[in-house]
């Protein structure tokens, strides 16, 4: 009897932990083992339309949003906010790159449309008094101290908003710019406030400038949050955090991926310094998403001087398959920031779509590609 109370204990406690994740069916977003690359290449990508500008579908110079870049996307709910970088509500026509007058550091764009392949019709923007997109996250506009707060990326978590960002010091060479630091900040009422999680900080010099967030279920009411992470400009390598999302305002609670231990299995360090790169390439303006056509992660982001590439992952430390051209610098000049969304698919995943910013006309666009395995 008492040898059979054991044996339906011990079963019991297989069955939750494999519905736990814990010591189970282990999640195939973060197992690489027995795993091959399946990418072979991608379809020419196509533009699909303009999300950003006077010329836009959107006519966001409504907002004052004549220029502005970026575009990189939060899902909450049946929203999808759209998160641009420096906005301008008034320029030359034939300006090219930032620049004009009515500067915003950030703006956001909103839209419930669930239908990628015509375009995106924005539904609004968060706006001032007067209809305005108004700057979210301020900042001092003073050139060697703070020139501007870009956001990097966001994410819903905990029946919030969190957008990371960059303090900028300084614009260098192409490429090139000087971080103060990196930080989060938080809304509550659906993007319209922002308040400053000043306790949540990277050093500027530190490889966690810009992020591309995503959420990875451990159990049934908890999430992992992963963080893809680059330093300030466009030629560093990437490495990668995490935290509980239940902890993500804790600047203690973040991991850093050390290396893989004996097992396989990764190890994760409370010390930055400790952090390894899962990626070594010049890259810029990353992001990552899981894709179920794939059953694989895919990450995007521009490499200085050739394009926009993409690449497949086993595991979100890797291993990662080499970079494939995705839009060239000869097929659009000037390309930078190609973000993508899970919720922007068609065919199961077969066919991606994401935003891309043009430096001529300082814009943000819509583009699709299919994948090919």
């Amino acid at each position: 009897m008492i040898r059979k109370t054991a044996w339906l204990a011990a079963g019991l406690a297989l069955l939750l932990a494999g519905c736990s994740g814990g010591g189970g069916k282990v999640n195939p977003q973060l197992d690489a083992e027995g795993k091959s690359f399946v990418l072979k290449g991608v379809s020419a990508a196509e533009k699909v339309s303009q999300i950003t500008g006077a010329d836009s579908p959107n006519k966001t110079d409504r907002f004052a949003v004549y220029g502005t870049d970026l575009g990189s996307m939060i899902n909450d709910g049946d929203k999808t906010y759209f998160v641009f970088g420096d906005t301008f509500g008034e320029r030359a026509a034939d300006q090219i790159g930032g620049g004009g007058s009515f500067w915003r550091s950030n703006t956001i764009g909103y839209t419930t449309d669930s239908n990628p392949a015509d375009g995106i019709a924005l539904d609004g923007m968060i706006a001032d008094d007067i209809g305005l997109a108004k700057e979210l996250l301020p900042s001092k506009k003073v050139d060697y101290d703070e020139m501007t707060k870009i956001p990097t990326y966001g994410i819903a978590a905990n029946g919030a908003l969190y957008l990371y960002y960059m303090s900028v010091n300084h614009w260098g060479d192409p490429g090139k710019w000087d971080a103060n630091y990196a930080s989060v900040a938080k809304s509550t009422d659906g993007g319209q406030n922002w308040t400053l999680l000043d306790g949540v900080k990277w050093p500027g010099d530190s490889n966690f400038i810009q992020v591309s967030p995503y959420k990875v279920q451990t159990g049934e009411d908890q999430a992992d949050i992963y963080f893809w992470c680059i330093p300030s400009g466009r030629f560093g390598g990437v490495q990668l955090m995490k935290v509980a999302e239940s902890d993500i305002e804790k600047a203690d609670a973040y991991r850093y991926f050390a290396g893989i231990d004996a097992k396989g299995q990764p190890i994760w360090s409370a010390d930055l310094a400790q952090a390894k790169t899962v990626v070594d390439d010049t890259v810029g303006e990353l992001s990552v998403v899981w894709n179920p056509y794939l059953e694989r992660w895919l990450m995007t982001y521009l490499k200085e001087g050739d394009g926009v590439v993409i690449r497949e992952g086993l595991a979100p430390w890797g291993p990662w398959g080499d970079p494939i051209d995705l839009v060239t610098a000869g097929e659009q000049p000037g390309l930078y920031a190609p973000f993508m969304n899970e919720r922007y698919t068609e065919d199961g995943g077969r066919t991606i779509y994401f935003t891309l910013s043009l430096w001529d006309p300082y814009n943000v666009y819509w583009f699709k590609t299919s994948l090919e395995k």
